[in-house]
């Protein structure tokens, strides 16, 4: 039963809409596939930003961490705000879902990273999509997680939702475009 603080339950939409769990920029989050849990990860509005959308097929875990920026933690603490420090905060988040401890048995689908600010002038400014991305595919590769599906860059900003039920797949929608499943 879905209960609705502030607001009248609306059958015909509630009903087809599963419960979400929002990502927020810079948090990481996990759910565990079972009978009785309909949740969805979702990260709405992505930019510049990057959505790692992790996978254990094993456990039937899903995560999601919602990446802002492209170094690593100042304090190199374990950070979903940045690229570098991601992982481990999402790795973390998921073991407590009860994934497993390798992250080398997950596979990882990406989105995000657009340049969504039209730039004028004759200046460079930093792409901080396109490092986003980058930065978020070398942490993966360097922990040997296998990347199965990417939908980066481009001009558009997308948001994302990752249900554990769907076998590790996720939905995009771009602004403007219809959804696509990675």
């Amino acid at each position: 039963m879905c209960v609705r603080v502030g607001r009248r339950r609306r059958p015909d939409v509630d009903a087809i809409r599963p419960p979400t769990r929002v990502v927020g920029l810079g948090e990481a989050r996990a759910i565990r596939a079972s009978a009785n849990v309909e949740d969805v990860l979702v990260a709405y509005g992505l930019g510049s930003c990057v959505a790692i959308c992790l996978w254990d097929a094993t456990a039937k875990v899903a995560g999601m961490a919602h990446v802002v920026l492209p170094g690593a933690d100042p304090a190199g603490k374990p950070n979903a705000r940045f690229a570098r420090s991601a992982l481990p905060e999402l790795v973390a988040v998921m073991q407590a879902e009860g994934a497993g401890r390798d992250p080398r048995r997950y596979v990882a689908r990406l989105t995000g990273g657009a340049q969504v600010l039209a730039l004028r002038g004759s200046g460079s400014a930093p792409r901080v999509g396109e490092q986003n991305a980058r930065a978020v595919q070398d942490a993966l590769v360097e922990a040997g997680v296998s990347i199965q599906a990417l939908d980066l860059g481009g001009s558009r900003g997308r948001s994302v939702w990752f249900d554990p039920r769907e076998e590790g797949q996720i939905r995009v929608r771009a602004i403007g475009s219809t959804d696509r499943y990675l």
